[in-house]
């Protein structure tokens, strides 16, 4: 008895190995995350540096945010669709939390911290102790605070990129709670919803200008945004929409800059942006998880893929620095030409740093502690 006992403590705990085992990677569809990622740090700072988006080569960047919810929404039903039914609740909110939130926080200190020294701004003697600490708290446990009219009322006055995150997570909620259940054609009545609701919000934006959601001016479009994407990723998925072809990594990431790169245009907005959220980008997810890899750019693609969280989690912090070193020091044109690239290239290698030496030792730590 005592050996049948044993025997099913060993089988349960394979099965649960199994259940917790991360799938195999689509590779070029991680380094399509990091091209993403790049794309929204320069995005940042450029447009503080260039303020008329019809003078700016990147102006489009903001929309890397509906790839990342596209690319999500393909992703988590490739891992979990199959998995969900088994793997409870308690224990995905688990796999998540242990993925996502340590970076949420560390975004939050560093946010605390340029908040506290940033050498062109005071805004701790204005705000004091009392609600410096509930800006790193809101931040920190993702509860929307938008109280800083200085920093445009973002959602998260600390770590502007963490509106995304909010969404994420309310995403992923539905999704163990309701969307792995629903069958593709209640899927599509979704997608359509969110379409519809995206069209609406380009019609009634100025400018046509679906880049909404960070702030609490703009809540609602952050909704829009993520069930459509996070929807149609899935519909990718469930439909097997994969295109197979010999694009590779380079091919794809190309296809993907000229979404970002494709020339802005007030009048024509409110038509070209939907076209490359609707489908413009469930497009390239298709492709990338068809593209043939090659070899030389697998390792290129795996680091692309692991920077990715890190870079887009801690670079706004001092995005904000920027910020205030522009409206302070007014640089020329010239000077900005050397700080934005330098100043990327400096994020880029702090969140590799990050990254192996606090992201993931910490959650290999979480995962031993509360997985295994």
């Amino acid at each position: 008895m005592k050996q049948i006992n044993n025997l099913t403590k060993v089988i349960t705990a394979e099965n649960k190995t199994n259940l917790l085992a991360t799938k195999q990677h689509f590779e070029i569809l991680d380094g399509l995350r990091g091209v993403a990622a790049i794309i929204v740090v320069i995005y940042h700072f450029m447009e503080i540096a260039i303020t008329d988006y019809n003078k700016n080569f990147l102006s489009h960047g903001f929309l890397a945010v509906d790839f990342f919810f596209c690319l999500s929404g393909f992703v988590i039903a490739y891992a979990y669709d199959n998995r969900a039914p088994h793997i409870g609740l308690i224990q995905f909110f688990k796999l998540r939390l242990i993925r996502l939130h340590p970076l949420v926080v560390i975004g939050s200190v560093l946010g605390l911290l340029t908040f506290l020294f940033d050498p062109y701004s005071d805004f701790y003697t204005i705000y004091g102790f009392g609600k410096t600490a509930l800006l790193f708290l809101a931040s920190a446990f993702l509860i929307p605070y938008p109280v800083m009219p200085e920093r445009y009322t973002n959602l998260f006055c600390l770590n502007a990129p963490a509106w995304s995150l909010f969404w994420e997570y309310i995403a992923n909620i539905f999704y163990i709670l309701v969307l792995y259940k629903l069958n593709k054609k209640v899927l599509i009545v979704l997608a359509f919803v969110g379409a519809a609701w995206l069209v609406y919000i380009g019609v009634k934006v100025p400018n046509g200008n679906l880049g909404g959601g960070w702030g609490g001016q703009n809540f609602w479009d952050g909704g829009a945004r993520v069930l459509y994407s996070f929807s149609a990723g899935m519909l990718v998925y469930r439909f097997n929409w994969i295109i197979k072809n010999k694009l590779g990594f380079l091919g794809v990431s190309l296809l993907l800059l000229a979404a970002f790169l494709f020339p802005y245009a007030d009048r024509y907005n409110w038509i070209t942006e939907p076209i490359i959220v609707l489908f413009y980008f469930p497009f390239l997810v298709a492709l990338g998880a068809g593209a043939a890899l090659n070899p030389a750019s697998k390792n290129i693609c795996r680091l692309s893929g692991e920077i990715s969280y890190p870079m887009y989690m801690t670079h706004y912090p001092f995005v904000w620095v920027f910020l205030t070193y522009v409206a302070v020091v007014k640089p020329a044109m010239s000077t900005l030409w050397i700080v934005i690239p330098v100043s990327v290239s400096v994020l880029i290698v702090l969140a590799y740093i990050i990254m192996k030496f606090v992201d993931i030792p910490l959650r290999k730590y979480l995962k031993a502690r509360f997985l295994m």
